[in-house]
């Protein structure tokens, strides 16, 4: 990827465009973020760049990210993720960028982790049909046959079944960023993004672009 930044949902709402119609978006905090630590293909075999972004109390961090953050020389942060960018060795230990590194009408992926549903059945999870409500069925909402008969005898692995739904790593693609805000490190990006309100996302340029 060429770019990529951490960021916070703060949640949704809309704005208008030129032509006074409602685009709905999401709001995202994105950034600062600083670098903590820089690879390179020399040491590490590849080159990359670990950031940081939110800071948090230092009492509230393990001794050895304490040593980390120290020898960087930047504040402890809340969270750290290592970016794969193309121009990582053009960056330095310490340095901050912020949301102004996308434009409007950029195309960005956006992942993080889904909101949690707990235990889903069928037709919530997997979109099933329900079976016929009436004329004496006692079959509406549960899971239908599952066998092949004698042969094989056994339900196959990955079947789609009901299960734990959500709080799952999940990217939605291909999505426009309608505003930047620099001073305030906000983005507005048209529809939604994964994740409760608070929660960390990673935005990073489309891979459809």
């Amino acid at each position: 990827m060429k770019k990529a930044i951490l960021g916070k949902k703060v949640g949704m709402t809309q704005v208008f465009d030129a032509a006074g119609k409602a685009v709905p978006v999401t709001v995202i905090e994105a950034g600062p973020n600083v670098v903590i630590q820089k690879k390179t293909v020399e040491n590490d075999g590849y080159a990359s760049i670990q950031v940081g972004f939110s800071d948090i109390a230092e009492r509230k961090v393990i001794k050895p990210l304490k040593g980390h953050f120290a020898k960087a020389k930047v504040a402890t942060k809340r969270y750290l993720r290592e970016l794969r960018i193309e121009d990582a060795a053009s960056y330095e230990v310490g340095q901050e960028f912020r949301a102004d590194i996308f434009e409007v009408g950029e195309r960005v992926d956006i992942s993080g982790v889904s909101k949690g549903k707990g235990f889903a059945g069928g037709i919530k999870r997997h979109n099933f049909h329900r079976g016929p409500m009436t004329h004496g069925s006692k079959y509406h909402r549960s899971s239908g046959s599952m066998g092949a008969s004698s042969d094989p005898s056994r339900t196959f692995k990955g079947k789609k079944l009901p299960g734990h739904m959500g709080a799952e790593n999940t990217t939605v693609l291909n999505l426009e960023v309608v505003k930047v805000d620099p001073d305030k490190n906000i983005l507005l990006v048209k529809g939604g993004v994964p994740g409760i309100r608070g929660s960390l996302v990673m935005i990073k340029d489309s891979v459809k672009a």
